[in-house]
């Protein structure tokens, strides 16, 4: 792949995790504007479908964990390769097409500029989540949930848990990334030890493409990811009191 032309000197990696992903990636892939990539990461986390070996057709750095480690643990493989890699830049894309890679740009764009560290996908900046498909119970509880988080960072984010995002090498090698969950919550920890660190987090609105391939928590899953969410709140504001320090901030 080649440097973006003329838009910037940024090494710009793109990290894909992957979880029985085989239907969805090649059109993930085929969608992202290759001018503003250098290079492709996919971590395949032990998918039980063929999302290996459809990957390993595509011109793309490909990653096998021999054991299914969670979300967290794929992107802790993620972040981990591409910094070895020499990124500048690193955006995380769902294989499951779950975020419309043709916005990319977005994402780049502000953090090559020197406007931001971190950039967010908002599925609420546009306005449009239920209208695409976004469950209402996941609406409410990304709400709720989000409503707390940010009343312990004193921010007003729109929306705390989307999983299109990017960081400038700064930022992801400024966090003790590898100290968090191997689960979801490990999205809400970056996000408070980034908010920790005084990183610039710019939000950028974005359309949420909910289908029946793209992974999703369901009620349950939001439940028990809510409880560890909360923890890491009260673990944060604990921390920044001086009560009870916490690896995850340090």
């Amino acid at each position: 792949m080649n440097r973006p032309c003329g838009k910037h000197d940024k090494k710009v990696i793109v990290v894909m995790p992957a979880y029985n992903a085989a239907r969805t990636l090649e059109r993930v892939y085929a969608e992202i504007p290759k001018e503003w990539v250098d290079e492709v990461i996919l971590v395949d986390d032990a998918s039980t479908d063929d999302t290996f070996e459809v990957a390993r057709r595509l011109p793309i750095k490909v990653i096998r964990h021999d054991r299914n480690r969670g979300y967290g643990g794929n992107q802790k493989t993620c972040y981990t390769e591409a910094l070895k890699d020499g990124a500048d830049i690193v955006v995380m894309i769902h294989a499951d097409y779950q975020y419309d890679p043709k916005v990319l740009p977005q994402f780049v764009e502000p953090i090559a500029a020197g406007r931001a560290d971190v950039v967010f996908g908002s599925r609420i900046l546009g306005g449009e989540a239920l209208r695409r498909g976004m469950p209402r119970y996941k609406h409410f509880s990304n709400m709720v949930l989000g409503g707390i988080k940010n009343l312990a960072l004193g921010a007003a984010y729109t929306d705390l848990h989307s999983g299109y995002r990017a960081y400038s090498r700064r930022a992801l090698s400024s966090v003790a990334f590898m100290r968090n969950s191997e689960d979801h919550v490990f999205d809400a920890q970056m996000i408070f030890q980034l908010h920790h660190k005084g990183f610039r987090i710019l939000e950028v609105p974005i359309p949420a493409l909910y289908h029946e391939e793209a992974s999703s928590l369901g009620p349950v899953g939001c439940m028990v990811y809510g409880v560890k969410a909360l923890w890491t709140v009260a673990r944060y504001r604990l921390h920044r009191a001086g009560i009870w320090r916490s690896r995850l901030f340090e």
